[in-house]
């Protein structure tokens, strides 16, 4: 799972994580008060990226489903977390990874769990005869 194209994908996975996570580290500690909500919710796409980034890194059948459970949930996150900051902005005074499906972030955030969702399901074919 993480060779070739896949240690792209671990290594944007473990930038990601580290990103998110020192983001949501410094505005819990300091500003939580301010936007709650966006702020969590930065702190869970971190845990769930390092998941995934542990998990491609670790390698096997069961870490690969784990992977590919934790993908489609992040993506189906990124929709959500997108589509409400779109429909109410009001809820999110500052900004999450996931907002407006990861702009502040080059969209990164969306095609993320969808590069890792083809190359987890492509790694998983089993060679034809």
């Amino acid at each position: 799972m993480n060779t070739g194209p896949g240690k792209l994908l671990v290594t944007l996975y473990g930038i990601f994580t580290v990103g998110a996570a020192s983001r949501s580290a410094v505005q819990l500690s300091t500003r939580f008060h301010e936007a709650p909500l966006a702020y969590i919710l930065s702190a869970v796409a971190a845990v769930v990226y390092a998941f995934i980034t542990l998990s491609l890194v670790r390698g096997g059948e069961g870490a690969r489903k784990a992977a590919l459970t934790c993908c489609a949930l992040e993506l189906a996150g990124v929709l959500a977390v997108g589509t409400w900051t779109l429909v109410e902005p009001s809820a999110f005074p500052d900004a999450t990874v996931w907002s407006d499906y990861g702009m502040g972030y080059l969209f990164i955030p969306v095609f993320l769990p969808l590069t890792g969702l083809w190359w987890l399901r492509r790694g998983h074919r089993e060679p034809r005869p």
